[in-house]
């Protein structure tokens, strides 16, 4: 396997299919693979070992699911379903367990399945370079780019650390869609440069310092490039709005996720903006569109809800 041949496969990944919403297993299983080997130079891991730490991840960056039981096992998906091209799984007695497996806990555990990457695969992420430009191409893929420190220090990967490492070349992997020139400018014109959910409008000088323009349905995720899909946020609330601590009513109303808790005066400002209206922003007929608040809603948002995966069986 080349490299150009892995950044293939890693942007062909399949993604099953759970109604409309989005599945990130494979690539966080893979980010957290990827910091494994990082560490100790190989990928190998047990289900039982690589069961919480990917559920938790799954759980932190991935849509959410109401039932316990599911959320604690959500790596048993991608563990059993990542392609045989990049993962090579077996039971405790060395015996190939394929893709028809059942992705269930109590199964995995029963037989001992451990997994690791192809050798090919590891042979080529013994290069820092070719290590980080697959990290980058899944983050760039899967996520937005809020999330991707957090993420690369969930998984304590070191991205830039590790393109001073490589021993090549290794240019960025191009992301499949470029972001329309002068979309940001046009975002926080629109807001007159204010956190549309704080007011926010620090600046040093003339320049605005902390403002961001943040896509409602996420870029990666085809979210256009258009008013109608982004808000003006300060770098706070931009972050807890890509991480689903919070969200927006179809009537531009702020969402607090009854998952969020804080201990000082601080931390509790976050629950004072719940039923608050949106910044209006200029002109009106801007205003974020339903259909990327419902988006934002089903597939970011960590508020209670029915679940969008069926339980694993223990």
């Amino acid at each position: 396997m080349t490299r150009d041949e892995l950044l293939a496969r890693l942007a062909g990944l399949r993604q099953a299919q759970v109604g409309q919403v989005r599945v990130p297993h494979k690539p966080l299983l893979l980010l957290w693979l990827f910091g494994q080997f990082a560490a100790t130079g190989s990928s190998a891991a047990s289900y039982q070992q690589a069961e919480e730490p990917v559920s938790q991840l799954i759980n932190d960056f991935g849509p959410p699911v109401a039932s316990p039981s599911a959320a604690r096992q959500r790596a048993a998906m991608p563990f059993v379903h990542l392609e045989r091209e990049l993962w090579d799984l077996r039971d405790a007695t060395g015996n190939e367990i394929g893709p028809d497996a059942p992705e269930r806990r109590g199964w995995l555990l029963e037989r001992g399945a451990v997994g690791r990457l192809q050798a090919s695969l590891e042979r080529l992420l013994a290069d820092p370079g070719i290590l980080a430009a697959a990290a980058r191409l899944l983050l760039d893929r899967h996520f937005t780019p809020v999330l991707a420190d957090p993420i690369c220090a969930a998984v304590d990967l070191d991205v830039a650390g590790l393109d001073l490492a490589g021993t090549e070349k290794t240019p960025r992997a191009n992301h499949p869609r470029q972001r329309r020139r002068g979309f940001a400018e046009e975002v926080l014109r629109a807001y007159a440069y204010q956190c549309a959910m704080c007011g926010y409008d620090g600046a040093l000088g003339r320049h605005p310092v902390g403002i961001e323009a943040a896509h409602v349905r996420w870029h990666s995720q085809r979210g256009p490039d258009e008013i109608t899909n982004a808000l003006a946020l300060c770098a706070l609330h931009h972050t807890l709005f890509d991480l689903g601590v919070l969200g927006i009513t179809e009537e531009r109303q702020i969402r607090v996720s009854s998952l969020y808790v804080a201990r000082n005066e601080a931390g509790r400002a976050v629950d004072a903006l719940a039923g608050k209206p949106l910044l209006i922003p200029r002109p009106r007929p801007s205003v974020v569109d339903v259909v990327y608040i419902s988006w934002h809603h089903q597939q970011v948002f960590k508020g209670h809800r029915a679940g969008t995966e069926s339980d694993a069986a223990t």
